[in-house]
């Protein structure tokens, strides 16, 4: 792996790491750590721990982390495609898993895709407040998009755009920021040799002014008392304490907080002893860099007016919504054939592009109404009166994430509309018709 590495990063990392060089060295030769993350708006670690066939490792740092084995496919269950959990390198966890969320706050992840961080802001959540995810590319927003409403998610705003706008139309409203910074990778080189390729061709020079401005506007979005996380999957001074030492000078209202814990972590460097650098050598994780920032308190007059328009939803789609048992209250709006579930807390902006701001409920074609993946996602099985539970051997579960049609005749089914659940969790809506339940999973989430 040594001899695979640019001379001039060993010879920083040398200057970096002093005595601890060759433990790092030696790091690299070891297997990657593969970790996941339990989606607790479904399921406790506890719970799933005992449910999936895998074998599990508690992450000591991650409350709702775990290791597990480089043999075991986690992804290829069907408890995955439950939502249930989320795949994602073990140090890659932190980050959310730090930055203190309270109930009911408007929190940003202003780079969000995939969606590791940003599933784990919206547990954070439990339902309340509003989470902003975004990603400037439209193409990684659909699969952060995607994530989020696995996970069952609803008061979300999934946006793609760029964020010198978003501060524009944003300031100081957020309560919590996230920035995972795109960076130059020196962290993830021991588990994707292609990073080694891109820090080649752009590295810490290339990325350290995009980081700048993502910090700029980050303050710029935060409201007095707001709190900031910057994190990085780099090595680099220039771009870890260098980016905070500027921003930290730049906006005088912002001050280091202090990162909750956990004995493998590493000081910042420069003084900046606030912050965390995360090691391989010293965890079983691969490298990370995190900086909690807090802005000064001051009194503010906010004036927000609110586009609450509450306008009459079809017929059929008040029916239908009228059946489920909600966990909490929407305002409803028909938008094209789309029928959306908005949260009080949600402030429209018309010009910021959203993929999708709160639950797509599911769509009116020609008076009638066909209920939504996300809206299956979203509920459990008792929110909905028919609910068709597979038990997790059944060989129907793996035929209808497929999205094959199902003979339910041993199930007694009535005809119409189905919650499809593997044993207690939802998978998607069916359509039973006598015996046999038509398959109406969306078909861009179907398992090949």
């Amino acid at each position: 792996m040594k001899e695979r590495l640019p001379e001039k990063y060993l010879r920083e990392m040398k200057e970096l790491l002093g005595s601890q060089y060759e433990d790092y060295i030696e790091s690299l030769s070891f297997p990657v750590h593969n970790g996941l993350r339990v989606n607790t708006l479904k399921i406790t670690p506890e719970d799933l721990k005992s449910k999936i066939p895998v074998s599990l490792e508690k992450i000591p740092w991650i409350e709702d982390g775990f290791f597990y084995s480089s043999q075991d496919q986690p992804a290829k269950l069907p408890w995955y495609q439950a939502g249930l959990y989320y795949l994602q390198e073990p140090s890659a966890m932190t980050p959310a898993d730090r930055l203190p969320i309270e109930a009911g706050d408007r929190v940003l992840d202003l780079c969000a895709a995939p969606g590791g961080k940003s599933t784990r802001l919206a547990a954070a959540l439990k339902g309340t407040g509003m989470l902003y995810a975004n990603d400037i590319s439209s193409s990684r927003a659909k699969a952060l998009l995607k994530n989020l409403e696995m996970f069952g998610a609803a008061n979300i705003c999934v946006m793609s755009e760029d964020p010198k706008k978003l501060a524009v139309h944003y300031p100081e409203y957020f309560d919590k920021i996230l920035i995972d910074a795109p960076c130059s990778g020196e962290g993830m080189f021991h588990r994707e040799m292609r990073m080694v390729r891109d820090w080649e061709e752009k590295g810490p020079d290339y990325y350290s002014p995009i980081q700048k401005n993502l910090l700029q506007q980050g303050y710029e979005m935060l409201k007095p008392g707001g709190m900031m996380m910057y994190s990085t999957c780099t090595f680099s001074k220039k771009e870890n304490e260098e980016n905070i030492s500027w921003i930290l000078e730049q906006c005088k209202e912002l001050t280091l907080v202090e990162i909750r814990p956990y004995e493998g972590f590493s000081k910042g460097l420069d003084s900046l002893d606030q912050c965390v650098r995360i090691f391989p050598q010293n965890m079983a994780g691969e490298g990370h860099f995190l900086a909690l920032m807090k802005k000064k308190e001051r009194n503010m007059q906010r004036n927000e007016s609110q586009e609450k328009t509450v306008g009459k939803i079809p017929d059929a789609a008040e029916a239908f919504l009228a059946q489920i048992n909600w966990k909490k209250q929407f305002r409803w709006e028909q938008i094209d054939q789309g029928v959306y579930g908005f949260s009080d807390e949600f402030i429209r902006k018309k010009k910021i592009r959203c993929l999708r701001t709160g639950l797509l409920a599911g769509t009116v074609k020609r008076e009638r109404f066909e209920p939504s993946q996300a809206l299956a996602m979203y509920l459990d099985c008792e929110s909905f009166p028919q609910i068709l539970s597979l038990p997790a051997k059944d060989p129907r579960v793996m035929k209808y994430l497929k999205g094959e049609t199902l003979e339910v005749s041993d199930l007694t089914a009535k005809e119409g509309w189905h919650l499809v659940c593997l044993e207690t969790y939802p998978l998607g809506w069916g359509k039973v018709q006598k015996t046999m339940l038509k398959n109406k999973r969306y078909s861009g989430w179907r398992v090949q």
